[in-house]
């Protein structure tokens, strides 16, 4: 997911801040993207689960910033745990398949008009899955290859 890179009251910082529509947009530029299911509220909440392949899934409140909202649910029982939570809160919120292969790392991509400018691999604490650095996560610079680019 996008964090803030353009200025306060500018679309794209408004895009960036959705989950929904960040990954929208990033989707329709061809950009591989966990298998993402959304909902406001579900009846069939194993539909749901099973359409981004099953457990373990990430469960993410569509507005938040900093890995608040967002959990690992390591079951379809406690996908099914969480989802009925964040539906009794009338929350809306993104259901996607857990990439394991991340590692608890992620690339930060800084896109300003149609170039990246910057980038920065983030990487997450030992035992934590979200890799932001309000989780104790770690940064570097990092440079792109011609394919991420």
């Amino acid at each position: 997911m996008m964090d803030t890179y353009c200025l306060v009251g500018s679309i794209p910082l408004g895009r960036s801040r959705s989950k929904l529509r960040a990954l929208q947009l990033l989707a329709r530029k061809g950009l591989g993207m966990p298998a993402t299911g959304f909902a406001h509220d579900v009846h069939n909440t194993r539909q749901l689960i099973k359409l981004v392949g099953g457990g373990p899934v990430v469960v993410k409140l569509l507005e938040g910033t900093q890995g608040r909202g967002v959990v690992l649910a390591e079951t379809v029982k406690a996908a099914e745990s969480v989802i009925d939570a964040f539906t009794e809160l009338k929350a809306d919120f993104l259901v996607q398949e857990f990439i394991k292969e991340a590692g608890g790392s992620d690339l930060r991509c800084f896109v300003i008009g149609k170039h990246v400018d910057a980038a920065m691999e983030r990487i997450s604490l030992p035992g934590e899955f979200r890799s932001n650095l309000h989780r104790g996560g770690s940064a570097q610079v990092t440079k792109l290859t011609p394919a991420e680019r």
